[in-house]
């Protein structure tokens, strides 16, 4: 692929964008990033199996230091419940490294259906705002190490950074949808690392059918890009999530949560 200027400023201006979104709601941006990146790379002569697998690769670890920058400055605010994200994170890591070995064996247009009616469901409820019962706590460690893996097989099946899945359980949990967002965001990290190794590992040797400057199914000037773009934006992000008031947080996500379900449809019909 060639590294002419417009191609390179495409993910600068992606990584602006992922950015920000990261920081006000929590996710890694990987729902926006694989179309955008799959276009791309089909634009510039990669075969059609090797840009979706190369776009969820180059996505991964594109959300590496989007979720740093973002985890950073929620924690700042005091917003992350780091017990739930001790307690996740292995099955996140365990959940995610398995599913980059299966996502070439899965059906794309069978993951996008699935994936597509699970955020509208989110997103509705959210919209909604369907209130969980007042006595709702928030599930024991048991529970939490298999939502987590549940969450790292998905993310990484349709290379998210998780906060689709993780901000509605915990907000269905009864935390605070800004403590969920920040818990959410500190999560994307073991995600995009576990995610960006499987994709590397399970693409090596791929370069012929990907191109120059790949590590397996990874693209790193793309990687190099969006992150220097997104650690810029993403504390803006964040500073805004703690300045809008809940509701709005709350209507604000519904909507990305059914675009998102409505881009990955149209991604792959």
């Amino acid at each position: 692929m060639p590294l002419d200027i417009s191609f390179l400023f495409s993910f600068l201006l992606l990584g602006t964008f992922i950015g920000f979104m990261a920081g006000l709601f929590g996710i890694g941006g990987g729902g926006i990033m694989v179309p955008v990146l799959t276009a791309l790379f089909l634009h510039y002569g990669i075969a059609a199996d090797s840009a979706v697998h190369l776009a969820l690769g180059t996505s991964m670890a594109s959300i590496v230091m989007t979720s740093i920058a973002s985890l950073r400055a929620h924690h700042a605010k005091q917003a992350v419940l780091w017990r739930v994200v001790r307690t996740m994170s292995p099955g996140i890591v365990v959940g995610t490294l398995l599913a980059t070995f299966l996502a070439v064996r899965v059906s794309g247009l069978a993951l996008a259906l699935f994936f597509s009616v699970y955020m509208a469901y989110a997103s509705a409820q959210m919209f909604l705002d369907r209130k969980p019962q007042p006595s709702r706590e928030l599930a024991g460690n048991t529970t939490l190490v298999l939502v987590g893996c549940g969450i790292g097989v998905i993310s990484a099946l349709v290379s998210i950074g998780g906060g689709s899945l993780t901000v509605p359980f915990l907000v269905w949990q009864n935390v605070n949808i800004k403590k969920a967002i920040g818990t959410s965001a500190a999560m994307g990290l073991p995600i995009s690392l576990a995610g960006s190794v499987g994709y590397m590992v399970n693409g090596w040797g791929q370069s012929t059918e990907t191109g120059s400057y790949t590590v397996g199914f990874v693209y790193l000037p793309a990687v190099l890009l969006i992150s220097l773009a997104s650690s810029v934006t993403a504390p803006l992000g964040a500073r805004w999530a703690h300045q809008l008031s809940v509701a709005s947080l709350k209507k604000g996500f519904a909507v990305l949560l059914l675009l998102l379900s409505l881009n990955m449809l149209l991604s792959v019909l």
